[in-house]
């Protein structure tokens, strides 16, 4: 029998394919959560990097099969896959990933034992195919060692040139570094981090700090809020006035981080259309000890706000595809249809929400994709539309990030999440009182 661990690791990988659960869903389920510390681990290690690398598995393995592999169950793919990911790019000795394999097998698809013991230890021993270059191939490469689905590859090439999408590609088959931020209200905050063995180092986006290493215990305890620095510079230049709406907050990170910039004399009120997912946003509120936050049970195309904001931010629901790093069942997950349809829920968001910002008040759009539909695509279609809005000049700061008037993150160049931010104003009325950058950093 293979271990429980492997078990596991088949089922999220089998339920995430069949369109079931979110991964980050599924790996809260009550089976995964019941395993010890290290054997969680190890599942994540096994779940995530297989997703990741699911086009190199799949084209490692086709090599060594007398059919198509696309015609192969469900089941007996993803048990090839996971063989084959911990062959390729764990230090799990060949026999325990075959014999496990082969176990796993036996559960879920007993006519194919024979074929995965074959198929993998011809892995283990001839080691992995030769795999397009990315020089020659790009779109070859893309396709295979860099785990894209072909419509995004094509998409990337096309886009944003061969080089650039390789390297985009490239940036994202590995884990998301450690980025966080400290929680101002925990004093010893810094000292805690540096007693983990932690060395933080500065990004450009004020207040956040990366590490090697992980800190989970830091987080659980609200020391410190893990969240990527494209996540964070959203935040932070929506930081402005008194009062401000976070229009679609869950789960939260930018919320917490806004009640952090304002402080006590600012509010900020954080709406979300899903009752779960409001509950979740309320534990981490309360363990956040953001008492300045106001949650609100509420849909950003139907807003019930009878008062304008002096800021609003709008991060809104879009494909995630300038995540697949921290999230890769989206690689696999979405289809080119889902582009546009995301953008046009933007849009909806987006004509809602402007009509809660004051005169002389800021609007800020965001969304953790660098697909141009979903991005400067709707910005520019907003302010045709809206001659009472202008794009706003960006902090100092934000120079690094600087694309055109808006503000995006790039994996290949700066780490973490692709993100896009724009900063718009409406017209009339006393401007908001700017925030400074905050000193909430281990010094």
């Amino acid at each position: 029998m293979a271990t429980a661990t492997r078990q596991v690791a088949l089922r999220v990988l089998l339920d995430t394919e069949r369109g079931g659960p979110t991964l980050a869903d599924r790996l809260a389920a009550d089976d995964v959560e019941r395993l010890s510390g290290r054997d969680r681990a190890f599942l994540h290690e096994l779940v995530l990097g297989t997703l990741r690398r699911r086009a190199a598995l799949d084209f490692a393995c086709a090599r060594l099969l007398d059919g198509p592999f696309s015609r192969l169950e469900a089941p007996l793919k993803a048990i090839l896959r996971l063989g084959a990911y911990q062959l390729m790019h764990l230090r799990v000795p060949a026999r325990a990933a075959v014999s496990e394999s082969v176990e796993l097998a036996r559960e879920s698809a007993p006519r194919a034992t024979g074929l995965v013991n074959a198929v993998l230890r011809r892995l283990a021993r001839e080691g992995p195919p030769v795999f397009p270059d990315a020089v020659t191939d790009p779109l070859g490469w893309l396709t295979t060692t860099g785990s894209l689905p072909r419509w995004l590859a094509t998409r990337w090439r096309a886009r944003l040139g061969p080089a650039t999408a390789v390297a985009r590609a490239r940036a994202l088959l590995d884990p998301p570094p450690t980025v966080f931020r400290l929680n101002p209200r925990v004093p010893d905050a810094q000292e805690r981090v540096r007693a983990e063995g932690l060395e933080p180092r500065p990004l450009t986006v004020p207040g956040a700090w990366i590490v090697e290493g992980r800190a989970p215990t830091l987080s659980a305890e609200g020391t410190i809020y893990l969240q990527d620095q494209g996540s964070q510079m959203a935040a932070h230049l929506a930081a402005e006035g008194a009062l401000l709406l976070d229009a679609c907050a869950a789960p939260g990170g930018k919320t917490t981080l806004l009640a952090d910039l304002l402080g006590e004399k600012g509010r900020v009120v954080a709406a979300e259309a899903s009752l779960p997912r409001l509950q979740r946003m309320a534990g981490l509120v309360e363990r956040w000890g953001a008492t300045s936050v106001r949650l609100v049970g509420a849909d950003a195309r139907r807003p019930p706000f009878g008062r304008l904001f002096d800021s609003v931010l709008l991060d809104a629901p879009c494909t995630g595809l300038g995540t697949l790093s921290r999230h890769p069942d989206i690689r696999w997950r979405t289809m080119e249809r889902d582009v546009l349809r995301h953008a046009r829920r933007q849009r909806e968001l987006l004509e809602s929400v402007a009509t809660l910002v004051r005169p002389g008040g800021k609007l800020v759009y965001s969304v953790c994709s660098g697909e141009p539909e979903e991005g400067e695509q709707i910005v520019r279609a907003f302010l045709d539309g809206h001659p009472e809005f202008s794009l706003a000049p960006l902090a100092g700061w934000v120079t690094r990030f600087a694309d055109g008037g808006y503000a995006s993150t790039r994996p290949e160049r700066d780490g973490g999440d692709a993100f896009f931010a724009a900063v718009v104003i409406k017209q009339g009325g006393a401007a908001a009182r700017p925030l400074e950058p905050p000193s909430l950093a281990p010094k």
